[in-house]
């Protein structure tokens, strides 16, 4: 079986196929095996969360930072160069410690789809090594760029341009965490290999990057708590998305092997 920078070798050349519906399907009986559990995880902590958030804001501010009013001004509040470059690294390493988490998640829907047991530990599986430190460098990166750009463009009066350009990093970094957990990439490769795999097909990756998106946000539709069990739907079009492609590409490998010793 080829390592998966050979595979994405044989991508840069000959490109993939892939089935949208296909897709989708396999995403969909994937979420439905890890909805409920890792909804109650979510919800679980969103509270803590929550509560962290609220005291330390109620340190910092005084107890005035509960009100209303506060939050809508520091809402509206114009930061300085200053404080932009100060938000965007601390986004950053936000984004970053939290990024492992995420992966978390990606772990339990392929648990699921391989029929072994999982619980709350399985979403802590990447804060070791040596996942910690990619996951962290990947995101610290991405949050960085996308973060950076869109002060930047806001800075300037364009409004909406800087949240379109995050959502495009978005969209050709899509893999770029499975590429690491699953395919044991160095980060800096696995963003580049994700570029490679979106281009090669970017309707269909748009499309299926879209519906996981709307498909997360179905639990706002009936009840504003429902999300908590519809967000991981996301998840589950990413992990079906990603093992589409290179299930496919094992599966021309070994195909390949079979002819080949036909013929020695």
């Amino acid at each position: 079986m080829k390592s998966t920078l050979e595979q994405i070798e044989d991508i840069k050349k000959d490109g993939y196929s892939i089935d949208f519906s296909t897709v989708f399907t396999y995403a969909f009986e994937n979420y439905k095996k890890i909805a409920l559990y890792s909804g109650l995880i979510i919800l679980v902590f969103s509270i803590l969360a929550f509560i962290v958030i609220m005291g330390l804001a109620t340190v910092v501010y005084g107890i005035q930072a509960l009100s209303e009013d506060f939050i809508k001004n520091f809402e509206n509040q114009k930061l300085t160069y200053l404080e932009q470059l100060f938000s965007t690294v601390a986004v950053a390493v936000v984004s970053a410690i939290f990024a492992p988490l995420g992966a978390g998640f990606l772990k339990m829907a392929d648990c699921a789809d391989k029929d072994e047991e999982f619980n709350v530990s399985t979403i802590f599986t990447y804060y070791k090594a040596p996942y910690f430190f990619q996951l962290f460098s990947l995101a610290f990166l991405l949050a960085i760029v996308s973060t950076g750009i869109s002060y930047a463009l806001d800075s300037t009066g364009i409004m909406f341009l800087g949240g379109g350009i995050s959502i495009m990093i978005s969209f050709f970094t899509y893999f770029a965490i499975p590429l690491v957990i699953f395919g044991n990439l160095k980060a800096i490769d696995a963003i580049k290999s994700s570029i490679v795999i979106v281009g090669k097909n970017p309707l269909i990756i748009f499309a299926l990057f879209v519906i996981g998106f709307l498909g997360s946000l179905v639990g706002l539709v009936a009840c504003c708590i429902g999300v908590i069990f519809t967000v991981i739907f996301n998840t589950s079009v990413t992990y079906a998305t990603y093992y589409s492609i290179f299930t496919e590409e094992e599966q021309a490998d070994s195909i390949d092997s079979i002819g080949r010793s036909d013929f020695e």
